[in-house]
């Protein structure tokens, strides 16, 4: 087997604070920066979930590590204290950092060798799997078994840092810690609180309980964030091994029922958990490799989780983010996950999100049902009338188009236009939901205009298997076209019959609009609008990381995604970029200007190629939930967003449909082989 010092090394310098995940495919994952230092309360080494993917806890955290060499001791990992204080300082040896096909780092430690770490998420089981050894440098494929001058051997010593909490909250030093370690041949357990689950190590190291507490972790992220930014953590124990006679290996593991540990051959074990994920991440690389982090197993099959590293499964976002997430050879998953969410319809509405605690899905969204909708359409292949789809599927599309035609939860009904209306006081049913201190910052009650593109969209695709949805359709369309033209700006208005008040109409330029003419299975504006509503959205909301949710000339424009959660909500949808959004602005460019080779091209490099540069910042391999509207449009929100990376995904894939001449840089991107 071959170690990942093949991977396209950067220095580590270059990437600072940038983040890398690895995801178990059961909703835990572990994550951390660069240089070592946690920045986040979410960042850990082992976070798992009870209950997949919800429930999760934060079970280890991180790991200070050292190695004696020469007679001095020469950290490897970094730490960072609320009194400003940065020890030990690994980060001085770190040297470079590979992210694929996993993390590995090499870490100088004198007399021409370096430490390679390597670390990777089993999706096996969910465990994590940790390995070191010793390399010569200049020959980093070359292992060594080196002694200093001294003749003394390489020892490395490792202290887990453990605290046991939800993965929201933050760890505090107490006395109800049970620092207990239960030993066995090549195993540590340790139960910190009776109702949260224990953790497991097996490793072929020497074990040494020395309990200790660390205090005063200081999380710079969640500071900016308007949280508190410290943390406490216990480390039970020393774990040492001697490098110089071969490699240093671990595994962590959550243990939920709190049975005895199975006894195995850690070295061999690791090595082939290794080896079988090299083989498994070997079919894919670049975005493609990455998107498989956002599939996830449930109870009842898959799903996806919206965003790393704090949030669950969310019907709108997983019915958006498949379209890119799931080309290729994952179609069977889309369609399972489609078939799964199927069975949650109630009133013929989906849920908007499954909560991280408790059973009980949230049913507040109007435009989730119809994204399902899109999704199925993309993912059930067949001519516009011989769709097949399975039972449960057609029974929940037909269901959709019933409640809504006839009206449901939150005022959803279709009007006597044809259109969908939706919206009541108080509550927030598009996916521009930000809520702050009681107030809903975009309400859009009445007609948003996506929420028609989508409603006409689904009553077309209802119309493959029924006629009258077609004939509703039709009509829809016509007032669509009648009722949301606003000739003063050239452009589409946002919402009409406001606050479900007959001719009140809301102009604000937002990117909404661009769904009329791309980014679904059937354009419902084209010709010469369909041109002006590209080129005024291009002109007002396009930036390098995607699209602004409100032009930045409108009085509520906030440029900066910044300060506590109510500012930071308040500015959510109020100027900031949202770059899932560039999927239906290249597919709406592209359907207005022709989809040549010469445009192809054009559309790449002028629209794509800036993203693709963004997987080397922020979420390494990944795409940001948002960036601020201002220059230089710094990534904000969560580093790894689903409906980010699958919209990319899927741009670029509209790209290469056009025949442009971009084929290397567009495989280099998605990591095809």
């Amino acid at each position: 087997m071959g170690d990942s010092s093949d991977s396209t090394w950067t220095p580590a310098a270059v990437m600072e604070d940038a983040e890398w995940l690895e995801a178990d495919g059961l909703g835990g994952f572990a994550s951390g920066t660069v240089r070592g230092a946690r920045t986040r309360r979410y960042q850990a080494l082992l976070l798992s979930a009870r209950k997949p993917p919800t429930e999760r806890f934060v079970l280890v955290n991180g790991l200070e590590a050292w190695v004696d060499w020469a007679g001095e001791q020469v950290p490897i990992s970094h730490q960072r204290y609320a009194d400003g204080t940065e020890h030990p300082r690994g980060d001085r040896q770190l040297l470079r950092f590979g992210p694929d096909p996993w993390p590995t780092w090499h870490f100088a430690i004198g007399g021409g060798c370096a430490v390679v770490q390597e670390l990777v998420c089993a999706r096996a089981n969910g465990e994590t799997l940790l390995r070191w050894h010793l390399v010569t440098l200049g020959s980093p494929r070359k292992r060594a078994k080196p002694r200093a001058r001294s003749g003394a051997p390489a020892r490395l010593q490792v202290r887990l840092l453990l605290s046991g909490r939800d993965y929201h909250a933050l760890h505090y030093e107490n006395s109800d810690f049970d620092f207990t370690a239960h030993e066995a041949e090549g195993t540590v357990c340790w139960r910190p609180y009776v109702d949260v689950p224990g953790v497991e190590v097996h490793s072929n190291a020497a074990y040494r309980q020395d309990p200790l507490w660390f205090r005063q972790f200081s999380y710079e992220e969640e500071l900016q964030r308007g949280f508190s930014p410290t943390e406490d953590l216990a480390s039970p124990g020393v774990f040492e091994w001697n490098l110089s006679e071969g490699p240093a290996v671990m595994t962590l593991r959550p243990n939920f029922e709190q049975t005895a540990p199975a006894r195995i051959a850690v070295v061999d074990y690791v090595s082939e958990m290794f080896y079988e994920e090299r083989l498994r991440r070997e079919g894919s690389e670049g975005l493609i490799q990455k998107a498989d982090a956002y599939l996830v197993r449930r109870a009842t099959g898959h799903s996806v989780i919206a965003g790393y590293p704090w949030f669950s499964d969310w019907g709108r976002d997983t019915f958006i983010a498949l379209r890119g997430l799931c080309l290729g050879d994952k179609q069977a998953t889309a369609r399972s996950i489609l078939s799964s969410w199927a069975t949650s319809l109630s009133e013929g509405m989906l849920p908007n999100r499954f909560p991280d605690d408790g059973d009980e899905p949230e049913y507040n969204s109007v435009d989730a049902a119809l994204w399902f909708a899109v999704a199925c359409h993309d993912f059930w292949p067949g001519s516009r009338r011989h769709r097949s789809y399975p039972a449960a599927v057609a029974s929940a599309l037909n269901a959709i188009l019933e409640a809504y035609a006839a009206g449901t939860r939150f005022g959803i009904a279709m009007d006597d236009d044809g259109l969908l209306r939706a919206g009541v006081d108080g509550l927030q049913l598009t996916w521009m939901d930000a809520k702050a201190d009681g107030r809903v910052i975009t309400p859009r009650i009445g007609k948003p205009v996506e929420i028609q593109a989508l409603w006409i969209n689904a009553l077309l695709i209802g119309g493959e298997h029924d006629r009258r949805w077609s004939k509703l359709a039709q009509r829809a369309r016509r007032s669509f076209e009648e009722r949301f033209w606003n000739a003063q700006a050239d452009c589409l208005h946002e919402v009409v019959d406001v606050d479900h008040v007959a001719g009140k109409t809301d102009s604000s330029l937002r990117p909404n609009q661009l769904l009329a003419v791309g980014g679904l299975p059937h354009p419902v504006l084209r010709g010469e609008r369909a041109l002006r509503v590209v080129e005024r959205v291009e002109a007002a909301l396009w930036t390098p990381m995607g699209l602004r949710s409100l032009a930045p000339d409108d009085p509520r424009y906030c440029g900066r995604y910044e300060g506590g959660p109510s500012e930071r909500d308040a500015a959510y949808h109020q100027g900031t970029v949202w770059p899932w959004l560039i999927g239906a602005f290249v597919d709406a460019w592209l359907n207005v200007h022709g989809r040549t080779p010469a445009l192809g091209a054009q559309a790449h490099d002028r629209f794509l190629r800036p993203l693709l540069e963004h997987l080397g910042q922020a979420g390494l391999g990944h795409v940001s939930e948002i960036a601020d509207g201002d220059p230089p449009h710094a990534p904000r929100g969560c580093p790894f967003q689903a409906w980010s990376v699958g919209e990319l995904i899927r741009a670029v894939r509209l790209v290469e449909q056009t025949g442009a001449a971009v084929a290397e840089d567009q495989g280099a991107a998605l990591g095809d082989t």
